[in-house]
């Protein structure tokens, strides 16, 4: 069975087609131009299976949705609910929860069963505390590291935005900040890991995934597995548990 996935983020829609051998294909597109993801489909096999993950508004579902028209199978637009692939959520309204924190969850679930800090880095960062029977605690969210910078750059008189890097002691502005960002996203992430401790969830395994990985990766004093497209995975999942 084809099945196509898609994740519709605030930055970019990133797909893949994935067969009985797992993905076929994958791409991205820019989420301003999610029109062109027409071409980006162009030659792909007809899927029998289509699961979309949007976070980015009705413009670029209404994009999505006019592109996937002539594409065979009606699309299933992903919802988070209170259960699904062996995960409990305990959100106060399960709805609520953006799909694609849903499906990144369940990614990790699928992949690893252990308690989980589940961590995609991108335009924010989401931070979500799975135990090790399955149960979604809850989680944060927290801006990107190119937001933190922007605001800075909007809201202050002299912090401009430069390209800077991460240093232990940072001597220069650009650095500083670059610095400060990094650190305060692996900050939030360590936090999240020390709660589980404290509530007797054990030592979480960090699941991390996002453009902002690698920058993240090695700040933090844990035990951490690196997932490309962990909400693709996710998804994935979905597809073929039935939606």
């Amino acid at each position: 069975m084809n099945i196509l996935a898609i994740d519709a983020g605030n930055t970019r829609i990133k797909w893949g087609l994935a067969d009985a051998g797992g993905w076929a294909r994958r791409g991205a597109v820019a989420t301003a131009q999610a029109e062109t993801l027409a071409a980006s489909f162009a030659g792909l096999p007809l899927p029998q299976r289509i699961v979309v993950s949007n976070v980015a508004g009705a413009r670029v579902c209404d994009a999505i949705t006019q592109v996937l028209a002539s594409g065979g199978a009606s699309p299933l637009w992903v919802v988070a609910g209170a259960q699904q692939c062996g995960v409990r959520s305990s959100y106060a309204e399960p709805a609520q929860l953006g799909p694609d924190r849903w499906a990144g969850l369940i990614a990790a679930w699928k992949m690893f069963q252990t308690a989980c800090v589940v961590v995609n880095a991108g335009t924010t960062m989401t931070v979500d505390a799975l135990t090790a029977e399955g149960v979604f605690l809850g989680g944060c969210i927290v801006p990107g590291i190119d937001l933190m910078r922007t605001a800075l750059d909007s809201n202050t008189a002299r912090l401009r935005q430069q390209e800077g890097a991460f240093y232990f002691f940072p001597d220069k502005t650009a650095d500083a900040i670059m610095s400060g960002a990094i650190n305060a996203l692996a900050g939030a992430v360590e936090r999240m890991a020390g709660y589980m401790e404290q509530t007797g969830q054990g030592v979480p395994l960090i699941v991390l995934s996002g453009g902002a990985a690698d920058l993240i990766r090695p700040r933090l004093h844990a035990r951490v597995e690196q997932v490309d497209n962990l909400v693709l995975e996710g998804l994935l999942h979905i597809a073929r548990d039935g939606g």
